[in-house]
């Protein structure tokens, strides 16, 4: 090639590389602004609001106390989180709370008092004077200087006072006011347990050396079960929704691969002649693979109703997909001479595959079926948010009342703690039965 024709061509593919070079950060830029305008990115800061972020975060770790006053019939109740099932009794109520027929004196510490008077809410705040709100005709507000700050939410039918130290609620038929308190109320006992009110000492003391609290039940036995049968965090029914979860993980993926490895045989080039049959069960993998597991458990739920065998058969379907692909590619990576070997004794096609083919698949076949447990174990919690059972059902519960995210941590926690104990399990069953360590 000439000189110039040689430095043409050279100057030519330095341009088109340069251009190159130049145009994909353009079209990066390009796709990154039409995100930016088609998600509304924009919009969406505008939107956030962080004072409801910091809200669900400190419900994440505490409770809350509710002191309720019903203004048309008049009573007063105490309870945690607002549940009926944990409503202190006359004996049970904490000494913050001074209650009188259906008024009371709350005390919020740091000098905030909330004051019930019928139909009358004054809550005196330091610093800046005492509300009053008026619930005898809708909701009326009286606030020092007639100006509402911002941490005052008013309308005719419902008043919101929010601080530091509680929350104030008004309408014509309820008040309520909140009290914030770190940690997890009656995680370990509930109000009617004989445990209840008791320190973390008390109740060991008691245990070891302390008089039966009821009789011909020790007292470490009664701890027990006052603790499993926790009527507010229902630790039993957790226990059997984590069970129901990893059973859900354990059904779909074993009985997936039990379906998937005969049908791979007829997939695999090498052990089915034919190509229209390996296309069909191939065409078969492919679709059950490309339906993802939440559709199926959506048909599966129509069809057979909610429940956790139907999330496990959800599952199973999905992962027939994935390994019969798997399964079928390491059967045509097998070595044909011990299969050779084993025919030549006069082994028939059955024996040939068990002793010349799956010995040699089956580390594969194991370390791919204790992967999927892992990464069905977090997807049957999902599932089990829509087929009714398994701690994901629980998770949507808690999510659902809007109330509880002490719970909804606790349940996440728990998943967390499943997921690894999995991973801890699938880890050693791969070093036993694969590399026999």
């Amino acid at each position: 090639m000439p000189a110039d024709d040689l430095r043409d061509s050279t100057i030519r593919l330095m341009t088109r590389k340069r251009r190159i070079a130049l145009a994909v950060p353009a079209l990066i830029l390009v796709y990154l602004a039409y995100v930016a305008v088609a998600f509304d990115l924009g919009g969406l800061a505008q939107r956030a609001r962080l004072d409801n972020a910091a809200i669900l975060l400190a419900d994440a770790v505490s409770h809350k106390v509710h002191v309720t006053r019903d203004n048309r019939r008049e009573t007063l109740q105490v309870s945690v989180e607002g549940s009926n099932r944990a409503v202190f009794s006359e004996s049970q109520i904490p000494d913050w709370v001074q209650a009188q027929g259906d008024g009371a004196r709350i005390d919020l510490g740091a000098g905030h008092v909330v004051t019930y008077d019928g139909p009358r809410v004054v809550y005196d705040i330091p610093d800046y004077g005492p509300v009053t709100l008026d619930t005898s005709d809708g909701v009326s507000v009286q606030v020092p200087g007639g100006t509402l700050p911002d941490f005052i939410n008013a309308s005719p039918t419902r008043a919101t006072i929010t601080t530091d130290q509680g929350r104030v609620t008004a309408t014509a038929s309820r008040t309520e006011t909140l009290r914030y308190f770190w940690g997890w109320e009656m995680f370990f006992f509930d109000l009617s347990s004989p445990f209840s009110g008791m320190t973390a000492g008390q109740v060991l003391s008691t245990i070891i050396g302390g008089a039966p609290l009821v009789e011909g039940v020790s007292n470490l036995s009664l701890a027990l079960s006052e603790f499993w049968t926790n009527d507010i965090w229902q630790h039993g029914a957790v226990a059997w929704a984590i069970f129901e979860t990893v059973l859900m993980a354990f059904l779909g993926t074993f009985g997936a691969a039990f379906v998937a490895l005969p049908l791979a045989f007829l997939a695999a080039q090498n052990f089915t002649p034919s190509r229209w049959l390996r296309f069909a069960v191939r065409r078969v993998f492919d679709f059950v693979r490309g339906v993802d597991a939440l559709i199926f458990t959506i048909i599966l739920s129509r069809a057979f109703g909610p429940g956790p065998l139907t999330g496990a058969l959800a599952i199973l379907l999905t992962d027939t997909g994935s390994f019969g692909k798997l399964f079928s590619e390491a059967l045509e990576n097998v070595d044909d001479k011990p299969i050779e070997g084993i025919r030549s004794t006069g082994a028939n096609a059955v024996q040939r595959y068990r002793f010349g083919v799956i010995p040699q698949v089956l580390p594969v076949l194991l370390s791919q079926m204790l992967y999927f447990l892992e990464s069905n174990t977090r997807s049957a919690t999902i599932i089990g948010a829509i087929t009714g059972g398994g701690i994901g059902l629980l998770l949507t519960q808690a999510i659902q009342t809007t109330q509880d995210w002490e719970k909804v941590t606790y349940y996440i926690l728990l998943v967390i703690v499943m997921v690894i104990a999995m991973d801890s399990l699938s880890g050693w069953l791969r070093r036993k039965l694969i590399r026999g360590a």
